[in-house]
C-alpha cells in the first residue's frame, strides 16, 4: 500500500482494478450498517456522449449519526458531507483510491477536535479495501 498526501487528500495505491476496489470498500461498509447514498460511474458516463477516460468512480457514503454532530458545531462541514472515496486509475494503469483527511476537514471547517473520530474511524476501512 502506497499512501501519498497532498491538498488535504489521500490517496491509497490499491492492488485492485478500480471497480473491484469500490466493491472492496462497500462490503466493508455495509458490514458496519454504513449508508451508501450514491455511486457515480464518471467514466461510464463520459462514455456515453462519446468521451474517453480511465476508470474513474465516486462513492458518496455516510451515518447520520456520526455526520450530524459535525454539521451542528460547523455547518459549513455539510459542502464534505457525506464523505466520498474517489477510485481511479492513473495514465500508467495504477488504481488508486482518494478521500478527503479528515484532520484536514477538521482544520478547514474548525470543528471541535473531540468530534474528529466520528469521521476518522472509517480511515482504516480505506486501507482494508486496498490490502
Amino acid at each position: 500500500m502506497s499512501l501519498n498526501a497532498q491538498n488535504g487528500l489521500i490517496h491509497l495505491a490499491s492492488p485492485h482494478s478500480v471497480e473491484e476496489t469500490m466493491q472492496r470498500l462497500e462490503a466493508l461498509l455495509n458490514e458496519r450498517g454504513v449508508t451508501i447514498f450514491a455511486r457515480i460511474d464518471h467514466s461510464g458516463e463520459a462514455a456515453k456522449v462519446g468521451l474517453a477516460m480511465r476508470p474513474t468512480k465516486l462513492l458518496i457514503f455516510g451515518s447520520p449519526k456520526g455526520g450530524t454532530p459535525l454539521m451542528q458545531a460547523a455547518p459549513s462541514v455539510a459542502i464534505d458531507l457525506p464523505l466520498k472515496a474517489l477510485f481511479w486509475q492513473d495514465a500508467e494503469g495504477k488504481v488508486w483510491l482518494t478521500y478527503n483527511d479528515p484532520a484536514y476537514l477538521q482544520q478547514r471547517h474548525n470543528f471541535p477536535a473531540e468530534l474528529l473520530p466520528n469521521i476518522a474511524g472509517v480511515s482504516a476501512l480505506f486501507g482494508k479495501a486496498v490490502e
